[in-house]
């Protein structure tokens, strides 16, 4: 009996370790809604492509410009949804947004993605468009992945799945909007279900 309650008693240590050192309120639905307004804005990324009017697409161009000003949209959407729904899952298990587990969460998921990012507008500064999609998927899994120990294990899952489709971005580089649709939208969406199922229903 009393080494029952001794290995219980180390569980709950243990438990208790892992809260104090991971960030449990990302919500699964924001990865679902995040999932879905990547899909909408490929959709319209896809008009503004086919219908650019045989205008070459430049930095300079409207069209490039268009194709911007989407991809901000579909960001600055996902980052407030995704805000406001831990926002609402923190007070819910009565955690604190900003702690010393989501401070160690957002610096390491940023390191990767701020890298990407410049790395991305040094190719467009250099006419390099082709690679543009399979690095920010390459970038965003490097980010999950280095963030996925300091909050739920399944991020580190997404992380690992993006960086294969940017490597297959790479190789078939004529497919990058498809590939990147596959993992910032539909990749999304069912890692977002998984965990919604798995954490958030109760």
């Amino acid at each position: 009996m009393e080494t029952k309650d001794y290995l219980k008693d180390i569980q709950d240590i243990k438990q208790m370790m892992a809260q104090s050192t991971q960030f449990i309120s990302l919500s699964g639905l924001s990865g679902i809604l995040a999932g879905l307004y990547a899909l909408c804005g490929a959709v319209v990324v896809d008009f503004l492509i086919d219908h650019h009017q045989g205008e070459f697409i430049t930095l300079e161009s409207s069209t490039f410009k268009q194709i911007v000003t989407v991809a901000l949209v579909v960001l600055v959407l996902s980052l407030l949804t995704a805000y406001l729904l831990t926002v609402k899952k923190a007070k819910k298990v009565g955690e604190k947004v900003w702690n010393p587990s989501s401070k160690r969460l957002l610096i390491n998921f940023c390191i990767p993605l701020f890298t990407g990012g410049i790395l991305c507008l040094l190719l467009l500064r250099h006419g390099v468009y082709g690679l543009i999609a399979p690095i920010t998927l390459i970038f965003y899994g490097l980010a999950c992945v280095n963030a996925s120990k300091y909050t739920l294990r399944d991020i580190r899952y997404l992380g690992i799945t993006e960086i294969i489709l940017g490597l297959i971005a790479v190789e078939f580089s004529g497919y990058g909007l498809y590939v990147w649709i596959l993992g910032f939208g539909i990749c999304h969406i069912v890692y977002g279900a998984v965990m919604y199922y798995k954490y958030d229903r109760n």
